[in-house]
């Protein structure tokens, strides 16, 4: 599987915040934000099912 980049805007303060989670977790925090989309899309899958690998 490829590994794809993703910019997002975020501000000092919940970045700041994000990387005291990603270092409480033992993890960077792409890391971090991996994990947590991995757990929005497994409760979305648990709730509607299965996403299509295609896409949108």
């Amino acid at each position: 599987m490829a590994t794809k980049s993703l910019s997002i805007r975020i501000d000092d303060e919940l970045l700041n915040k994000l990387h005291v989670v990603a270092d409480y977790e033992g993890r960077s925090a792409n890391s971090q934000i991996l994990i947590l989309i991995r757990n929005c899309v497994e409760e979305y899958e648990k709730a509607h099912g299965a996403i299509d690998k295609g896409g949108k």
